[in-house]
Parts: C-alpha cells; structure tokens; sequence
C-alpha cells in the first residue's frame, strides 16, 4: 500500500493590502482537508513569494488580492518565477478580481480566481484537481 503524497499549498498575501482574513479562512480548509500550508503573511513581495516557492517546493500558490494589486504583481511574480525555470506549481489567485483581468491573469498561467462567497470545499477541489504535477 502507497502512502499518498500530502499537497503543499502557500497562501500569499502579496502587496500593500492588510486584510488577510478570507487567506487565513482558506489556509485553515485547505489544512483541515489534509494539505500541508504555508501562510506567508502580509505584505509580501515578489521576490519573497518566489523565494519562499524555491525555498518550499509547493504544489500550488494561492494568491490573495483585494488591493486591486493583482495586475501589477501578478505578472512580475509569474516572471520571476518563469526567470527560476519553475513552472509546475500551480498558481491561484483569489479575492477581489474583476472579470475582465481575469482573462490576462490566465494568459498569463493563473487559475482558479476564488472570490468572496466562494464555498471552501470549491477551494479545496481545485487545489486537488489542477495540479500540475
């Protein structure tokens, strides 16, 4: 009998915002539902999220905007970390985005887009469901 290998998320709070209630929600289901998660806390940059994705190897990133921060972070992050030649994490991104970036976020290789309301078991489920590795 395999033992199942236990998903690693991060939960990221990138930019200036200082309301991380809903991250800390989805770190708590995503732990209650069996996966090993990393909350990086407030204000994090671009090179600390890619340093912390090298640092801990993930299968997936969470992302968590309401500062209306995700056009300009989005990208540098997804640049950085294609610059490290990563590109087998799956990149999350949740809180307030309006539906027209959303477009530009998955050009750019980001999924999900978990907004408020969104049911925890959801969260979970995509976690579970679009890894790419």
């Amino acid at each position: 009998m395999s033992k199942q290998k236990i998903i690693k998320v991060l939960v990221c709070k990138p930019g200036l915002d200082g309301h991380d209630r809903g991250a800390k929600v989805i770190a708590r289901a995503l732990r209650d539902a069996g996966m090993e998660v990393i909350y990086t806390g407030l204000h994090q940059t671009p090179d600390d999220i890619v340093n912390t994705i090298i640092q801990e190897d993930p299968d997936a990133v969470m992302l968590s905007f309401l500062s209306g921060a995700h056009n300009t972070l989005c990208p540098v992050i997804m640049e950085k970390l294609k610059d490290q030649g990563i590109d087998d994490v799956l990149m999350g991104v949740g809180g307030i985005i309006p539906e027209e970036d959303k477009i530009t976020l998955e050009k750019l290789g980001y999924k999900g887009f978990q907004g408020p309301g969104t049911e925890l078991k959801e969260v979970v489920e995509f976690v579970r469901n679009n890894l790419k590795r």
